[in-house]
């Protein structure tokens, strides 16, 4: 039998887990999809910010002009609805990282539940492949906490990118906000261990 057929067939604190597992999955997924709307009004902010300093620039080298002043309320009203779409952004991921919270604390439940069933001595078999239910709630407060981190990060960001007037200050945050640093290569392999072990992959 294997590993995806006999999974399916688990119920209580397997099947919870496996559901838990599930909605992480879908959660990362959704969340790669916002930082990737996020890093494109990321950098839309940036060339903004660019082209308004080569305005100034300009204009301090001749005389302001009513055509040059009504370009830079427009570029200023285009800035303010491009760090809005970036706070809209951020809302929806502060969203995704409290569903997070909400799977880490349904684990330590089942955590919990088990202490209390087993008496402290913990399940004898694995519920799946060689887990045990401890290795489950380890696992959700890794990505949790990761995803956390990488939050806030995005929050100083959205917080700070508006108001730089140095443009390599400008790419070292395009450059966080791309590649994620509270979010390395072994979250990732993290959560494939998980589906791998919740039958969600096959082995």
């Amino acid at each position: 039998m294997s590993a995806v057929r006999k999974s399916s067939m688990v119920t209580g604190s397997g099947r919870k887990i496996k559901d838990n597992a599930a909605d992480w999955h879908n959660l990362m997924k959704r969340w790669d999809k916002l930082n990737d709307e996020g890093f494109d009004v990321a950098t839309n902010i940036v060339n903004l910010r660019r082209s308004q300093s080569d305005h100034l620039l300009l204009e301090n080298s001749s005389s302001s002009s009513s055509s040059s002043s009504a370009q830079q309320v427009g570029g200023v009203s285009e800035l303010e609805d491009e760090c809005f779409k970036l706070q809209e952004v951020i809302n929806k991921m502060v969203a995704v990282v409290t569903k997070m919270e909400h799977l880490m604390k349904l684990q330590q439940g089942i955590e919990d539940l088990e202490e209390f069933q087993f008496k402290g001595e913990g399940r004898k078999a694995p519920l799946f492949h060689t887990w045990n239910t401890k290795q489950f709630g380890a696992v959700s407060r890794v990505l949790f906490d990761s995803f956390s981190e990488e939050l806030k990060l995005k929050q100083t960001i959205l917080q700070e990118l508006a108001h730089t007037s140095s443009s390599d200050l400008c790419m070292v945050y395009l450059s966080s906000w791309l590649h994620q640093p509270f979010i390395p290569t072994h979250t990732r392999l993290t959560l494939e261990a998980l589906l791998l072990e919740t039958g969600h992959r096959p082995l």
